[in-house]
């Protein structure tokens, strides 16, 4: 890898921007290639988009015939969790586990604290504003709990308005039936309500706070891989 190339694929994970490594395999050429890039072939911002949706290489041929090795280098799966509820104390721990950047969203400083979140990333702002300063990324999943509208619809809004990879909202089928009414007066669509994986997680019977994090960290995972 020649060094201007590592340069600037230092400075791209630490500003935590996907990037893909396109090698040229008949001569080693090679580019770094970005989702968002405006002056790349169309071919190669296509393939870039569903390497870094697999998070694995592959090799890609060009209009021409010529072979490319196309390498992810994604930045760490994030986890936004609008409500400092008790599911989401196991469910930012397994996250942890699973890899995720987590971050707690709850202006209820009573809830959001570091005793009960230990080293997890927390925001006491409304999330109106909170959601403002995060970036929701095709590497980032966003899950509300707490079944109040002024907490979780500002959570739901952005991130319906984002290419994030899963949304989930707490709540029975009564209460998301009234959660797609409010948002279909905001504005939303039925296709962009039906982002949202509501109630949570996987059917798999649970109760307690622990397995409703497992059957939600389940159906993120099905959502990622699949």
């Amino acid at each position: 890898m020649k060094a201007e190339i590592l340069e600037e694929l230092v400075r791209a994970r630490a500003e935590k921007r996907p990037a893909v490594l396109a090698t040229r395999l008949s001569d080693g050429v090679e580019k770094l290639v970005y989702q968002t890039d405006t002056q790349t072939e169309n071919w190669l911002v296509e393939a870039v988009s569903e390497v870094l949706r697999a998070d694995k290489g592959r090799v890609q041929a060009d209009p021409d015939g010529e072979d490319w090795f196309l390498n992810p280098f994604n930045p760490p799966l994030r986890l936004v969790i609008l409500g400092a509820v008790h599911i989401a104390q196991p469910l930012a721990k397994i996250a942890e586990l699973a890899n995720y950047d987590v971050t707690v969203i709850d202006p209820r400083t009573a809830f959001a604290s570091e005793e009960r979140f230990p080293g997890v990333t927390l925001v006491t702002d409304w999330p109106d504003e909170a959601m403002e300063t995060i970036d929701l990324d095709t590497r980032t999943a966003v899950v509300t709990l707490t079944h109040d509208p002024k907490l979780d619809d500002p959570g739901l809004h952005a991130a319906l308005k984002s290419p994030c990879f899963y949304i989930g909202a707490l709540g029975s089928r009564k209460t998301h039936g009234s959660r797609v009414e409010r948002l279909t007066e905001a504005g939303f669509s039925d296709n962009e309500i039906a982002r949202i994986h509501g109630p949570v997680g996987l059917n798999i019977g649970a109760r307690s706070p622990a397995e409703i994090a497992i059957s939600i960290m389940a159906e993120m995972t099905e959502r990622l891989r699949t």
